[in-house]
């Protein structure tokens, strides 16, 4: 007969009979390995654990970080200005009353967007803001690219000019189209159909422009005029050596102008009533 006890341990104690030709009675005591004990000759097996020190990672001075940090938002504005949008400065009071320019006043800033001219060309009623032809400047070179582009940024917080090649105004009439002034109402003809221009600004006056004769736009021209109809220098001051030249090129087109965004009591979008017609 055999009487066997587990524990915890998986200890096991056992009786064996005496053998029939023997008086002498023997006993057995055997121990199997728990899990525990397994683990821990497995670990006894293990490697010594290696430590290994890392040197501290110096920081960065402050001022390494903030040029860093400098150079990414100047890439970044360098970038978004050169192929998405950019923010002009209205200059003179020549778009009044659509937009604010004036001398010692907070002018307006417009957000230009440049990816509408990349599907189509500008439209009658769009303000876009184009660079200025020759015998728009007066000869006068536009500044590179870098010089441009700090020009820019410090004229939107008012400690520069700008650049003064560029402009900005409505488009009246497109290549083909004619274009005259006036009609016994004082309004401008394109293709012979006076316009409705409820954009106009006569400073309180009477609602009169000056007359110019009929011009036919060139193809790949744009024929433009400011809101503040006469107190602008616009295509009907530029015709030089013919009128017709008063019209700007479409490869001059920088973008359209979009929203007001400076100063934030004047935030809103920029009108491109259609004047030809009626804003349909």
């Amino acid at each position: 007969m055999s009487h066997r006890v587990n524990d915890d341990s998986s200890s096991t104690w056992e009786t064996t009979p005496p053998a029939e030709d023997g008086p002498e009675r023997t006993t057995r005591f055997s121990t199997s390995r728990s899990s525990s004990s397994s683990y821990e000759d497995s670990y006894e097996d293990d490697p010594a654990p290696r430590f290994s020190k890392k040197k501290a990672k110096k920081k960065q001075p402050f001022w390494k970080e903030l040029l860093v940090i400098f150079s990414v938002a100047l890439l970044l504005t360098v970038v978004i200005q050169t192929f998405v949008a950019r923010v002009f400065v209205i200059p003179s009071a020549s778009m009044e009353t659509t937009l604010h320019g004036c001398t010692g006043c907070v002018n307006d800033k417009v957000l230009v967007e440049k990816i509408t001219y990349l599907f189509r060309d500008p439209q009658p009623g769009d303000v876009i803001v184009f660079r200025g032809p020759p015998n728009w400047t007066g000869g006068k070179e536009p500044p590179n690219f870098v010089v441009g582009t700090l020009q820019d940024l410090g004229s939107m917080v008012n400690l520069s000019e700008p650049s003064g090649t560029d402009f900005i105004k409505r488009v009246i009439a497109v290549g083909g189209q004619t274009v005259e002034c006036c009609d016994d109402q004082g309004r401008v003809l394109v293709d012979g159909k006076p316009l409705d221009e409820p954009y106009l600004n006569f400073g309180g006056g009477p609602r009169q422009q000056d007359s110019f004769e009929k011009v036919t736009v060139p193809a790949g021209k744009l024929w433009v005029m400011g809101d503040n109809r006469n107190n602008s220098s616009d295509s009907r001051k530029h015709g030089d050596p013919t009128p017709a030249d008063g019209a700007i090129p479409i490869a001059n087109v920088v973008g359209k102008a979009r929203v007001i965004v400076i100063p934030v009591g004047r935030w809103g979008t920029i009108s491109d009533y259609n004047p030809q017609t009626g804003g349909k």
